[in-house]
């Protein structure tokens, strides 16, 4: 059984994760505040970053540098200090450590050694942007990165293809016309958001589907630190208002692809690819409900 940790302990050290600015430094709790101004250690990713931090609300503090390159060894020496009694910050460059950032490996060994752990909540870059997004957000998942390879990125896409929850993620600006690409082959032309640049200065929302998403990445390369967040496969479930009698509108699939088809004299292939698009599901689903239509 791990041991149990003591958080009023006075002589005991304690590891506080502490949530900072994604953007704003206005952002800044004043809990967070004290708790660094009472640390006699922060761990950081990037010293420099931290110490601008610091710099900027007066705070003098011994800085040690933890991230993904050396926390295998970092995390060790940290809880040889904690276990002295030594009061730690952790903090990432921006937002909450931990989250799709340094410091788990660091809060399980603490755990392991009964050290006692106190998160200081704060800025988050995908809880912003959902809360402006107008997505569906009574329930989400977060995904954090998608994987930089195309192949684990398609795979871990499809891993998401049934998903009936807004799914949120982070992409990198260089990478984003991929993703875009590869989520509007896998996912269809569901509604999505770019959230760019949240909190700071060139904030930028930019809403639609994907393929209007995808259109404007083509011709502006996004810059920036972004949050994509991607809905529902069932396009009715995103407007929750109407209490499920959007269901009832929505004409079986099968029947919309037989007026495709005769609308625009095309195959079946063809109009269950477009009606795919229309209703923002994947081909594959779009096949399984014509099978069950048939069925039926």
């Amino acid at each position: 059984m791990p041991p149990k940790t003591k958080a009023n302990d006075a002589t005991a050290g304690c590891l506080s994760i502490v949530a900072t600015p994604i953007g704003n430094l206005e952002d800044i709790t004043l809990r967070a505040l004290r708790v660094l101004r009472e640390a006699d250690l922060v761990a950081c990713e990037d010293t420099r970053q931290t110490m601008k931090l610091l710099s900027h609300f007066d705070i003098s503090k011994r800085l040690v540098s933890y991230h993904e390159h050396n926390e295998i060894t970092r995390a060790p020496e940290i809880v040889i200090e904690l276990e002295q009694g030594a009061k730690v910050a952790l903090v990432s460059d921006a937002g909450t450590p931990a989250i799709s950032d340094p410091g788990f490996r660091l809060v399980s060994l603490c755990l392991r050694h009964g050290i006692p752990i106190v998160p200081v909540p704060g800025a988050s870059a995908f809880v912003a942007a959902l809360a402006a997004s107008g997505m569906p957000i009574e329930e989400f998942t977060f995904a954090g990165f998608l994987p930089a390879r195309q192949t684990a990125r398609r795979k871990a896409l499809r891993s998401l293809a049934s998903e009936q929850r807004t799914v949120a993620l982070y992409e990198a600006p260089h990478r984003l016309l991929d993703a875009l690409e590869d989520a509007l082959e896998i996912l269809g032309n569901r509604q999505a958001v770019i959230a760019r640049e949240v909190t700071k200065a060139f904030e930028e929302f930019q809403r639609g589907r994907i393929e209007d998403l995808l259109a404007v990445a083509r011709k502006k390369p996004p810059r920036g630190e972004i949050t994509l967040l991607i809905g529902p496969a069932d396009g009715e479930a995103l407007h929750p208002g109407d209490n499920g009698a959007g269901a009832d509108r929505v004409a079986p699939l099968s029947h919309r692809v037989e007026e495709i088809m005769n609308e625009r004299g095309i195959d079946q292939k063809a109009a269950l690819k477009l009606a795919a698009r229309e209703r923002g599901i994947t081909r594959r689903e779009a096949y399984k409900q014509l099978l069950v239509t048939r069925d039926e």
